[in-house]
């Protein structure tokens, strides 16, 4: 079975391969085609990923290429972690916005969208490419913002392509280690969009066990949505959110923290990561030791800025974990591949899931996997505080895919200001200007 891998130069790629080389099953993967406009990242990549296999006599075999079309003609499966400007364009994304004094975070409020413009033109481009060269293909979007991104694609691909994200899994893990279950067999109860959604419940043998969490404030406070929300607006909720709704219900908070912080996350990892692939340019660099150091740097600091905001300290070493978003992508290949069934918090087509949005709207919720591809579970309506969030930012996804396929700036500059995060028309339209002003890929807007 051979996987196409977009993206393929990105830092993260080796969790993927990693997990690929743990699975020894009939039917695994066994070709990866790794693609990416930058040669040089993926030459550093490649090098990564032959340490990796080092020793593993079936592991599979890893070609390069910078043709996006001989790199997916006739696959199997496409797994897209593009990003559109890099990491210079998610720096600026947060300057910007940081400039009029709102949230400039990759995947939510100005920043968000963004890099949603610059990204949904690539994503339909990819899109278009995969349905002509390799029609039986399944997509697997990574790309963020990544529920946006999956609907830009869906208009061309229909239900083959299916979003990932590592988020809801590890909230859903560190809330069944803490209740003493099995994380990988709890069943999660969570709805939402991508970055914004709630657990509302968890299932150990059959019972939920969340409103025995949720009881206890100590055993709540241990987990790090306990920290970083605090135990009494969990037990408001009752729910616990996931961790980008930190930047919803704390933005002052978090915005004030960015302000005063040397610099935004997006200019950490540019800087971090222009450090490591300028070591993987010295031909006597040892690759996986320097990946490794550099990912467990990466991953210490993860939403940093928002644990000074709540003043939530450290990360537990249990949330450095591995176990995210390259076991779904892998278990989701399986499930489809051979019709193994698994169910797994994915992004998909909402259908009749929730009746506040249409069909086609993409959502986030447990599905179940089959040869057929995904399928959303039913879920109980969502109360009115989470209810219009969700319609308010899915409305601002419309605006983002409209403004990307009519050219338009003024549909841009709506889909800004119709943000919950962004408290101005007067600051869309500043927004736009400065974004326009520091991002080629989006010169398009007229």
């Amino acid at each position: 079975m051979r996987l196409t891998v977009l993206g393929g130069g990105g830092f993260r790629l080796p969790l993927v391969y990693g997990a690929l080389l743990r699975d020894h099953a009939p039917g695994r993967v066994t070709d990866v085609v790794l693609h990416d406009v930058d040669s040089a990242r993926l030459t550093a990549i490649a090098r990564v990923l032959a340490d990796q296999a080092a020793g593993v006599a079936d592991a599979p075999r890893v070609t390069v290429t910078t043709d996006l079309d001989e790199a997916v003609r006739g696959t199997d499966f496409v797994f897209s972690a593009i990003r559109v400007g890099g990491l210079e364009g998610r720096a600026a994304d947060e300057r910007v916005a940081l400039a009029e004094g709102v949230l400039g975070q990759e995947t939510v409020g100005a920043g968000g969208i963004a890099y949603g413009l610059r990204t949904v033109p690539v994503a339909v481009d990819i899109a278009r490419r995969v349905a002509r060269l390799a029609p039986d293909a399944w997509v697997i979007n990574f790309t963020n913002p990544a529920g946006l991104v999956t609907e830009a694609m869906a208009r061309h691909l229909g239900d083959r392509v299916i979003g990932i994200c590592d988020s809801p899994v590890g909230l859903g893990r560190r809330v069944a280690r803490v209740l003493g279950g099995d994380p990988d067999t709890a069943f999660i109860d969570y709805v939402g969009l991508n970055h914004l959604g709630w657990l509302r419940g968890l299932r150990l043998d059959g019972r939920d066990q969340l409103p025995r969490l949720l009881a206890d404030p100590g055993l709540l406070g241990s987990i790090e949505e306990g920290k970083l929300f605090g135990t009494d607006w969990l037990r408001s909720l009752g729910s616990i959110p996931n961790e980008y709704l930190h930047y919803y219900y704390f933005n002052r908070e978090t915005v004030r923290a960015y302000q005063e912080a040397e610099a935004t996350r997006g200019a950490f990892l540019r800087d971090q990561q222009a450090r490591f692939y300028g070591e993987m340019g010295r031909p006597g660099t040892p690759a996986l030791a320097t990946w490794d150091r550099t990912r467990a740097e990466r991953e210490a600091t993860y939403m940093a800025h928002n644990r000074e905001a709540a003043g939530a300290g450290e990360r537990a070493a249990e949330d450095l974990e591995s176990g995210g978003y390259e076991n779904v992508a892998l278990a989701l290949m399986r499930a489809i591949a051979h019709d193994s069934r698994a169910t797994l918090i994915l992004n998909v087509r909402n259908g009749t899931t929730l009746s506040v949005l249409d069909a086609d709207a993409v959502i986030e919720v447990p599905c179940l996997v089959d040869a057929n591809g995904a399928h959303p579970v039913s879920v109980s309506p969502l109360p009115y505080h989470a209810t219009g969030l969700v319609c308010a930012v899915k409305a601002v996804e419309r605006e983002v895919l409209e403004a990307a396929e009519s050219r338009e700036r003024t549909t841009a500059v709506k889909a800004f200001a119709l943000h919950p995060l962004v408290d101005s028309v007067a600051v869309a339209r500043r927004l736009v200007d400065g974004y326009v002003d520091v991002h080629p890929g989006l010169a398009y807007l007229k």
